[in-house]
């Protein structure tokens, strides 16, 4: 809901409360206002002009020159191109030195040889979105609809120096999708009485029971229908006071009788529809359910075909309108229309919500029916909108209304217990304070020895029982001045679990190394999954309702999810992404949809383009394999995770048959990193792409726990390189599994510092280099204590692996 500060006022003295000021107490009464959008973005410098020539612009076929009094003491003259500028005409001018949205700033040019000093603006130009400007005026400049003072401020005129506060409503509260129900909102905050519209009807002798019957064939759909009859209307541009309140509501201004009937319903929150009486068809207005495969037109002129679910109003025989959702083509306001039948009805919310579910339209008027209106205000506000159309369009309204009422006048009685009130919020308020604010919420009541009889009025349906009531007295008393108090048992203090903390360790490490989080979807197809799915995944998890084809299955890997941001992005120029995700795969062994799935939590992640770059030094590194390995050897150390880091090289499903490994923790299969596919990226429109999949269970199931420290050594340490040949399948990581188990204690650390493959190698042979460092915290090392040792583990590779050190 969007509402007009200035338009607030109106009903509500609140000149001493800045928008702001209002904003904050709403959203402190649970009344969230999520953004406050100022209509003058930045704008200066902007006055009415009066055109007071307009000549052909002698070198120009489409521009025009014009003679402007704009209150000073000299007239100005100003280059237009717009089509419709004019002698006559009261134009919003930007001054020289004016501001425009975006800090435009206007200077004095020269326009093919003529001078011009200042621009004769459009609406877009000063702020208002074109969809919210009236068709006359989307192209060209805008153009006073009455004679307005030269020099006069025309973001006053316009209503641009108003601030427009957007609500988010809850579901419950809409008493609030109106200017009515939020001025009494604020109005209960404030302690201040609103000023409501009062609508002025003088009737003409005829009766509209003459001209209409009107007949409902079910009343629980429907409690109440009134048409009001308006005869000798003329259409023509609503005055310019109610053209910028709807704008500044996001409403499109359309003629007076139209824009008058969306004017009520933002003002009461009571939907209306005016039909040309005269392209009805007949003098009978029948609302019943509609027929099995029965056809309209609506005003967006679509075909619609309903079914016996939704509720039309009808000429007695052929739809003029879905009830509650919009209105039928063939009897649309137009601009030779002359008589309007107004309606003004209450349906039920379920019919309605059903109808714009199935057509696909949502309205302004589905919204609130759908949330319910205010049963007791629909007469008021038919009467409104017959006034203003007498008052703007020079209609005669018919004595009396056409109805069927058959409204349930009672209303919600809740009893609310002064003691269980203030056990329930810990406070000791008192009748005085319960009675105060009751009354600021305008509900009637009676004090009784426990607390007092509430009758809820009308338009606060939310309110049925006892807790409602309690709700309303906390807000309105203020959240803030509820006194703090501590539970009376004893209690441990909260924390996090160690699932939660080893979640947020993981997040903090990925984003520290450079990686941005991504949330997708739990939901897609078999399809897009099935190139990269893991072997051991043999079923879809199926969904029993799936709420579309592209959402009929849930993830058994993260992978492809990732892979579709990668490919958002690339689409957009961003190349160098690297994504992680931290989320929920199911898998399950059996294709009943009768077995729940079992749901684990994976973490996965994808990169491509640059990784490091620094441009001063003309150093860029690429994204590869070792990049992925990197951040998974650190992950697994941020987590402190207890089992020997193994990773194998594998050929994993959609992946790069040389550029795969398998993560393996404490010998358990933790997962794999591996370049995708070439043939795969290229669908997903990407080059070269790395991901990797973990299942962070097996990752965090065993940890170290404490951290243990040693002291620095005080003994020295021995470094010995080894250059070995190998058969070129065999890894490195099998090799330095070997070191390392054969070292023994006294082998503290292993590095991998060369490979070789070429000349001087026979065929299917490679050479690589190692490290080892010695150590023995208790004593010095003498070398024949490494030799020992180092001999063991080269017999050790050469048995094992049949590596030969290479001379």
């Amino acid at each position: 809901m969007l509402v007009s500060y200035n338009w607030l006022k109106e009903y509500l003295n609140i000149d001493d409360y800045t928008p702001a000021q209002i904003a904050e107490k709403l959203t402190r009464s649970g009344v969230e206002v999520d953004i406050l959008h100022e209509l003058n973005q930045g704008i200066s410098g902007v006055v009415v002009g009066h055109v007071l020539e307009c000549e052909q612009h002698p070198d120009a076929d489409k521009l025009k020159v014009c003679q402007v009094d704009v209150g000073e003491e000299e007239n100005v003259q100003i280059v237009c191109g717009a089509k419709n500028v004019g002698k006559g005409q009261y134009v919003p001018v930007a001054k020289v030195g004016a501001r425009l949205p975006g800090d435009f700033k206007i200077k004095k040019a020269k326009l093919r040889g003529q001078v011009s000093q200042g621009m004769i603006c459009s609406l877009q130009e000063l702020g208002y979105e074109g969809k919210l400007v009236s068709k006359s005026y989307s192209e060209g400049i805008f153009v006073f609809p009455n004679e307005v003072r030269p020099g006069a401020d025309a973001l006053e005129e316009l209503n641009l120096n108003d601030t427009v506060l957007e609500l988010d409503l809850t579901p419950n509260r809409s008493d609030c999708l109106s200017m009515i129900g939020t001025a009494n909102e604020v109005g209960a905050i404030l302690n201040r009485e609103p000023k409501l519209p009062v609508s002025r009807v003088h009737a003409g002798a005829e009766k509209a029971t003459d001209y209409v019957s009107v007949k409902v064939d079910d009343s629980e759909d429907t409690p109440y229908y009134g048409a009001t009859i308006i005869r000798n209307v003329k259409i023509s541009e609503s005055p310019l006071w109610l053209q910028t309140r709807l704008m500044a509501a996001g409403v499109r201004p359309i003629n007076n009788v139209v824009d008058i009937t969306n004017f009520v319903l933002l003002e009461y929150g009571q939907p209306l529809h005016a039909f040309d009486f005269d392209r009805l068809g007949s003098r009978e207005i029948l609302v019943r359910r509609a027929r099995n495969e029965e056809k309209i037109v609506t005003l967006d002129d679509q075909e619609r075909i309903l079914s016996d679910d939704h509720l039309v109003i009808t000429n007695g025989d052929v739809p003029v309108a879905l009830a509650g959702v919009m209105g039928g083509a063939d009897s649309e306001v137009h601009g030779e229309t002359t008589t309007i039948l107004l309606e003004a009805a209450v349906f039920h919310g379920s019919v309605i919500r059903r109808a714009a579910k199935d057509t696909g339209l949502r309205s302004d008027a589905s919204t609130r029916f759908e949330k319910g209106v205010d049963a007791s205000r629909v007469t008021e506000a038919a009467r409104r909108a017959a006034s203003l159309m007498a008052e703007l369009a020079g209609g005669e309204i018919l004595e009396g209304v056409a109805e069927v009422d058959e409204r349930d006048e009672s209303r919600t009685r809740v009893e609310l217990n002064l003691e269980r009130l203030n056990g329930r919020l810990g406070t000791s308020l008192t009748d005085e304070t319960v009675s105060d604010i009751l009354h600021r919420l305008d509900f009637t009541f009676t004090k009784n020895a426990r607390g007092f009889n509430v009758e809820v009025p009308k338009r606060r349906p939310d309110i049925t029982i006892e807790v409602d009531l309690i709700e309303e007295v906390a807000r309105l008393y203020g959240y803030d001045n509820i006194p703090t108090t501590l539970p009376d048992s004893v209690t441990t203090p909260g924390g996090l679990t160690k699932r939660q903390v080893l979640k947020r360790r993981s997040r903090r490490y990925l984003e520290s190394a450079g990686l941005n989080e991504a949330i997708t979807y739990a939901l897609t197809t078999r399809e897009k999954e099935t190139s990269v799915r893991p072997g051991y995944i043999t079923h879809d998890v199926k969904l029993a309702l799936p709420m579309s084809e592209d959402r009929s299955t849930l993830r058994t890997t993260l992978v492809p999810h990732l892979l579709d941001a990668l490919s958002h992005n690339r689409n957009r120029n961003s190349h160098d992404v690297a994504l992680y995700e931290l989320s929920s795969v199911f898998h399950t062994s059996v294709a009943d949809l009768e077995f729940q799935p079992d749901e684990k939590l994976h973490l996965a992640g994808a990169l491509t383009g640059t990784w490091h770059e620094h441009p001063w030094q003309q150093e860029k590194k690429q994204v590869d394999f070792f990049v992925v390995k990197g951040l998974v050897e650190g992950l697994i150390e941020e987590l402190d995770t207890d089992g020997e880091l193994v990773f194998e090289q594998d050929e994993i499903e959609g992946m790069h048959p040389g550029r795969g490994a398998r993560v393996i923790v404490g010998g358990r299969n933790a997962g794999f990193l591996a370049q995708l596919h070439p043939a795969l990226a290229k669908e997903w429109s990407l080059k070269e792409v790395y991901v990797y999949e973990l299942d962070f269970d097996v990752l965090t199931e065993n940890t170290k726990g404490d951290v243990r420290y040693e002291p620095i050594p005080r003994f020295p340490s021995i470094d010995r390189d080894i250059a070995l040949v190998v058969d070129e399948k065999v890894s490195a990581g099998r090799i330095e599994a070997v070191i390392r188990e054969e070292g023994g204690h006294l082998l503290r650390d292993v590095k991998l510092f060369d490979l070789y493959e070429g000349e001087n190698l026979d065929r299917g042979k490679k050479s690589v280099a190692f490290a080892l460092r010695y150590l023995d915290p208790e004593r010095t090392l003498t070398d024949d204590d490494v030799s020992t040792v180092h001999n063991r583990v080269v017999e050790a590779l050469e048995e094992k692996l049949g590596a030969v050190l290479r001379s």
